[in-house]
């Protein structure tokens, strides 16, 4: 009903230039949300494959994500913030689950891609660059890349700590790139 009619009175089909038209109200970020947790208790179920893990989880995510979504943000964007959420949440949960931290859950997930079996030619050039490497970084290379530890292993193996382990294989890489190949 526009304000330049009395109650009980027909609009006329034109309306004054002066009225407000009543646009139907956009569902509010939170209803949106809950709307879309369905999708995401889908997206973690089949991350962690049981039912009470991905119950607890997907209530996680609801907890952390609806109290700072915007009024009169996009349905899109409401959604991606929640599977960005829902990342975080699955992130924090692996790492305490297997005492790892998330940093080393990326880099573990990187080295169980399933590798071609090296050639002997491949090998024989491997084994000439960390021939040409300081002791310390060939250590490094060997036990992550040959042997497949952990950032966490190599530390303890060393004797050193994480973020030393981080520095000096990334030395070691840069080393082993400006290795000169005849």
């Amino acid at each position: 009903m526009s304000a330049g009619h009395p109650p009980g009175e027909e609009e006329s089909s034109t309306s004054d230039p002066g009225d407000v038209l009543q646009l139907p109200m956009a569902p509010r970020a939170t209803d949106i949300a809950l709307h879309e947790l369905e999708i995401v208790y889908a997206f973690i179920y089949a991350r962690v494959g049981n039912r009470a893990d991905a119950e607890d989880l997907t209530q996680q995510v609801a907890l952390k994500a609806i109290p700072r979504l915007r009024e009169g943000a996009p349905a899109s964007a409401i959604r991606g913030y929640l599977f960005a959420t829902a990342r975080s949440v699955l992130g924090g949960f692996w790492s305490t689950r297997l005492g790892l931290s998330e940093a080393e859950l990326h880099e573990d997930l990187a080295l169980a891609v399933p590798q071609t079996p090296p050639s002997e030619e491949r090998a024989d050039t491997v084994q000439r660059i960390l021939a040409e490497l300081s002791d310390n970084y060939r250590r490094v290379l060997e036990l992550r890349f040959l042997h497949g530890y952990s950032l966490k292993e190599v530390a303890t193996e060393m004797h050193s700590t994480v973020g030393a382990v981080k520095v000096m294989q990334l030395r070691a890489l840069r080393a082993a790139a400006k290795v000169k190949m005849e």
